[in-house]
């Protein structure tokens, strides 16, 4: 958690906060795509997490995957944004939230795959037809908008 959301959660309590999310899905040249094993609730995510205050959201992207996954996003597209009554999540914690969340598709990268210890217990490329479970709930729209766009991309 960032440091404005833990300011803001020490002011509020457990009142559900809105929070704004830069995420994104990488794809490798195989058409797989990363998933991170999440440490706080053990299912499988892509890559994500809050914008800090006056953060970019490409900037915020960009730098949740390369501490997540030690990956350097060469070129960000945007897939879409996605919010509503879908994206409510409780943290183990008990922390409510009103997810926003600002999905990037990264095809472009370096670096080596390594998992922060915090918040990662597994980083794997699974193919789009053989995604693990459990799936982290507030990341379900996204993949969904994802695998569609791939579907129309594939057969048109």
């Amino acid at each position: 958690m960032g440091e404005y959301m833990r300011d803001m959660r020490r002011r509020v309590g457990k009142i559900p906060l809105m929070q704004c999310g830069a995420s994104v899905i990488v794809e490798n040249e195989h058409g797989e795509v990363l998933l991170e094993k999440r440490a706080d609730n053990q299912n499988w995510a892509y890559i994500g997490g809050a914008v800090e205050l006056y953060e970019r959201v490409e900037d915020a992207a960009a730098r949740e995957l390369q501490e997540e996954t030690g990956l350097i996003a060469e070129e960000l597209t945007l897939l879409g944004v996605f919010s509503g009554e879908e994206m409510r999540y409780t943290y183990p914690n008990g922390d409510p939230v009103s997810n926003v969340d600002i999905l990037f598709v990264c095809r472009k990268y370096h670096g080596t795959l390594r998992p922060e210890e915090a918040e990662v217990e597994e980083l794997r490329f699974f193919a789009p037809d053989a995604l693990p479970k459990p799936f982290f709930p507030a990341n379900q729209p996204g993949m969904n908008a994802y695998l569609e766009r791939r579907k129309i991309k594939t057969t048109g």
